[in-house]
């Protein structure tokens, strides 16, 4: 008998914030954090130490993913940071650096947590309701008529990791690839509830990056390809070609043995018994006029035979990971049974045809109406091309969103300065009954305010890697980098030319101030300013519907974390 131990006592941590370990660790990836944000962030190799994978990047949900955290507080970041990701695929490192920036600024206050609680939501509610106006000064209409706002949108997420290698020419020709896969996946008939596609990527490592393309309908990439030759499919009467969709193994190896016990009579083959079922199957479906039958898992050798002989196309080993787009592409329901064949279970396709790409095959399934398509994205090596992959995706995602809410936020850290004004100058004018209302007299709210506004700020200073001056101009609030050894001159229109997201032009009339991340910071007379936005001046946008969820999930984590007494911890 093994030697029993007691049970140790849960170990209890009051105030954990206050502990030098956690702010250590805070400090820490906040540092990882902001050296990884924007297009010219820091790249990260992450790797368990004892081999298996090599992860290089500068994605939140990849670095997030492969961190092991040790402290409870940062965990709860991590996850939360990582549930916003899951829902929005963008706007991770923003949501993350704030929150840190929140938890940083606020727990150095002599301010109760709790009245920091209340007066941080009064502040989020001021610049949700600030965003969510038509007299905001950085958000932008999303003008689906033209293609230009959409562009900028994609192209800003493609040049926002490093880590993809990406040229400018490569750029432009991805940010058209992904706004054309886009496209395919509206549907052109509107309805009542109408859902968008979906998009395939499809891997070819080792190519140009312009070697890449968009290609309607559904790619099935198959060894047996006869190149060369024309393809000859059986068509129905109304010349579409029908197709049936298997869900359940076509392999004849018998019935799966957790579905029961099975007496076969003595003198009884199974696997005869199995193989006539098939072939009764396939008869059926030659006589329907199936010209294409699909199957997720194995097709007997014997069966697929019968069917080329008929005129049949037949492709298996399908996966599951492709069931739903072949659904929607040919429009079949799954049939997971070869004993029942309904003719409603039946899809149609406009056209079938081989295509090569590389060293790979493919059959190409042609839809009538397609909300379907496949992007064949190439890359020079795997490293570039696993970055690349999630960069489409969140591009993909976040054209998705910008449809259901047609808005955008300005980028190049504009939006976070310009909230920071408006917060500073909002807060200088509030009547007493606001702070009667929180609880909290006006010192201890322009405490709070001028930590929330150095949050906020702290996000557009890490897009700074290179020793760049960051500004901000006191008459609409944007961001402006003045290059690296810049002298501290009264002139700064001699240095600076377009602001972070490029609608406003340097000129002698405006004054510009440091962002030292240092309290104080004088409060601007007046509102900002609502600049006219041309759409070929911008150079970055950032989604309106993910950025909005991040600087709400980054303060309500904030304020959770800050209100933590204690962690109790199992020692056993």
């Amino acid at each position: 008998m093994s030697r029993l131990e007691a049970k140790k006592p849960p170990l209890f941590i009051s105030e954990p914030l206050t502990g030098d370990a956690v702010s250590e660790s805070l400090s820490l990836l906040s540092g990882i954090l902001k050296s990884s944000y924007g297009p010219a962030g820091r790249l990260k190799q992450l790797h368990n130490g004892v081999g298996g994978c090599v992860c290089t990047t500068s994605q939140s949900s990849a670095l997030l993913g492969h961190l092991s955290l040790g402290q409870p507080v940062l965990r709860v970041l991590k996850a939360s940071v990582q549930n916003h990701v899951s829902r929005f695929s963008d706007c991770g490192l923003f949501t993350a650096i704030l929150c840190c920036g929140f938890l940083e600024n606020f727990r150095s206050l002599n301010v109760a947590p709790y009245t920091v609680i209340k007066i941080s939501k009064h502040l989020l509610s001021l610049c949700m309701d600030h965003l969510r106006s038509e007299a905001c000064a950085c958000r932008v209409s999303v003008d689906f008529s033209s293609v230009d706002t959409l562009v900028c949108l994609v192209r800003s997420i493609l040049t926002s990791k490093p880590a993809c290698m990406l040229n400018k020419t490569e750029v432009e020709h991805l940010t058209s690839l992904v706004l054309k896969a886009f496209l395919f996946t509206v549907p052109c008939r509107v309805e009542t509830n109408a859902v968008l596609g979906k998009c395939v990527i499809i891997p070819v490592k080792g190519r140009r990056v312009v070697d890449s393309t968009v290609l309607p309908g559904l790619l099935i990439e198959t060894p047996e390809t006869p190149l060369g030759k024309p393809l000859a499919v059986k068509r129905t009467g109304a010349n579409v070609i029908r197709t049936a969709l298997f869900s359940v193994s076509m392999s004849g190896d018998g019935s799966n043995p957790e579905e029961g016990t099975l007496v076969v009579h003595h003198g009884v083959s199974l696997e005869v018994l199995e193989l006539n079922q098939l072939l009764s199957v396939g008869e059926q479906l030659v006589k329907d006029e199936v010209g294409l039958v699909l199957c997720q898992k194995v097709m007997h050798p014997s069966l697929k035979e019968y069917l080329k002989e008929n005129g049949v196309i037949a492709v298996d080993r399908a996966g599951l990971s492709l069931m739903e787009p072949l659904g929607r592409v040919t429009g079949s329901q799954p049939i997971a049974s070869i004993h029942s064949l309904s003719p409603g279970c039946y899809g149609s396709l406009k056209d079938l045809c081989f295509e090569s790409f590389a060293s790979k095959h493919f059959l190409h399934l042609i839809p009538e109406d397609t909300v379907m398509c496949c992007l064949i994205l190439c890359n020079r090596s795997e490293t570039a091309w696993d970055e690349l992959k999630r960069v489409c995706e969140t591009a993909e995602h976040v054209l998705q969103l910008t449809v259901k809410e047609p808005l955008a936020l300005l980028g190049g850290g504009c939006t976070e300065t310009h909230l920071a004004s408006y917060i500073r100058h909002k807060s200088s004018s509030l009547p007493a009954s606001t702070f009667k209302d929180l609880e909290c007299s006006q010192t201890q709210y322009q405490l709070v305010a001028d930590g929330f506004c150095r949050s906020l700020e702290s996000v557009a200073r890490s897009l700074s890697h290179d020793g760049e001056g960051i500004l901000t101009d006191v008459a609409s609030g944007h961001c402006w980098f003045a290059p690296s050894g810049s002298p501290s001159v009264s002139k700064w229109s001699d240095f600076l030319s377009r602001c972070g997201c490029g609608v406003n032009g340097a000129t002698e009339e405006l004054s510009w101030r440091f962002l030292q991340g240092q309290s104080g910071s004088p409060v601007p007379q007046s509102c900002p300013e609502e600049p006219s936005v041309k759409v070929a001046d911008l150079q970055a946008l950032d989604c309106f519907a993910a950025k909005c969820s991040g600087l709400q999930v980054a303060l309500e984590t904030a304020n959770l974390i800050l209100d933590l007494s204690y962690i109790i911890e199992d020692q056993n």
